[in-house]
């Protein structure tokens, strides 16, 4: 089944271009220029991915993916001229998928995009098709939805992942790399930093402190490790 793609972005050169070379590939796409449009199709319309521009409106890419992600898990890939690290860094720890510095290959935007829709298909088919209870939480795989003392707590699709993958794993210590190729499905693109910044926002939703966690440990000089609680299937 083809893959339904929405682009967002003022360049209406550059979104053009992309409509034409991805239209050739058999993806279904919707084109948006404004905030506005972007919100109102997002909330309409169940897509496959979105690539973002870093600036709509005067606004910031980032903004927009702390916008996009109060009420979706779908992933976003940003396109930007800026190739700082924090630029990248704060993207992602906004809720972006990918980022890619413009100008780019577009071989290059196309491998990354078979990478998400890949993790996207594996996780759907790796996961039992039932719920499962770990100390107090709650993980709804049809729904993916992940709740805490019966309050849902709001993940993003990879924050889902890589809670699974560390909690249905107790007590095993990942590497940053060995999450990196699980949660998100390549290595050459990864930076390891992406998998700190997403443990940490996983931590403000179902840690009591930062300071002192329970559930997600840090095993220094080593990596990442859910503590061994009971499980209930």
């Amino acid at each position: 089944m083809y893959k339904e793609i929405l682009i967002a972005g003022e360049d209406k050169k550059t979104i053009d271009n992309l409509r034409y070379i991805l239209n050739k590939d058999a993806y279904k796409i919707d084109c948006v220029f404004t905030n506005r449009e972007l919100f109102k199709k997002i909330k309409n319309k169940e897509y496959d991915l979105v690539i973002l521009e870093k600036e709509i409106d005067n606004i910031d890419g980032i903004e927009i993916c702390k916008a996009i992600r109060d009420f979706s898990t779908v992933p976003i890939i940003v396109l930007s001229k800026c190739n700082k690290d924090m630029s990248k860094i704060l993207a992602l720890e906004h809720g972006a998928d990918d980022y890619l510095v413009k100008p780019f290959n577009i071989s290059e935007l196309k491998a990354r995009m078979k990478t998400i829709f890949r993790r996207m298909e594996y996780k759907t088919t790796i996961r039992p098709k039932h719920s499962l209870k770990i100390d107090n939480f709650t993980i709804n795989f049809l729904k993916k939805i992940i709740s805490i003392k019966d309050k849902d707590i709001n993940f993003t699709g990879k924050e889902f992942d890589l809670f699974y993958v560390l909690s249905s794993n107790p007590g095993k210590i990942f590497t940053r790399q060995e999450l990196l190729d699980e949660v998100w499905g390549y290595e050459h693109y990864g930076d390891v930093r992406t998998v700190d910044i997403h443990i940490r926002r996983i931590r403000e939703k179902i840690e009591k402190t930062t300071d002192k966690t329970k559930y997600i440990e840090t095993k220094w000089g080593e990596g990442y490790y859910f503590n061994n609680i009971n499980l209930i299937s």
